[in-house]
């Protein structure tokens, strides 16, 4: 049984930092493409970052380059984003996501195969 749980959401100023985790559990996490979107209310779910299997290659929304920074730890099964320099603009629900395969060519949400709940991110 595969499991996503994200943690590190919550509410802060403008400018401010905050560091999102996902602990991973029930698959082979290292042969996972791990990816991080965001929806707003109202709104469709986007990309945010996504990381290749051994954590040398990633791709980021143009939104968040140079702000937001994604990592993994597989002996850890833990994925990660670092968020820096935050704006109301990235107030959203957070969720972690996992598809087997490639990473260069896939960052829809429809290609990502499991799911996390989502943790909240408010900044104002």
């Amino acid at each position: 049984h595969v499991q996503l749980v994200e943690s590190g959401g919550g509410s802060v100023q403008a400018g401010g930092s905050l560091r999102l985790s996902c602990a991973a559990s029930g698959y082979t996490y290292s042969s996972k493409c791990m990816g991080w979107f965001l929806q707003a209310p109202g709104k469709e779910r986007e990309a945010v970052a996504r990381i290749s299997t051994d954590g040398t290659l990633t791709y980021y929304a143009d939104s968040v380059k140079g702000r937001f920074t994604i990592s993994r730890d597989n002996a850890k099964m833990t994925l990660y984003l670092q968020m820096n320099s935050l704006k109301p603009e990235d107030s959203a629900t957070y969720y972690c996501a996992a598809r087997s395969g490639g990473c260069a060519s896939y960052g829809l949400p429809a290609d990502y195969y499991y799911w996390g709940q989502g943790t909240q991110v408010t900044v104002s």
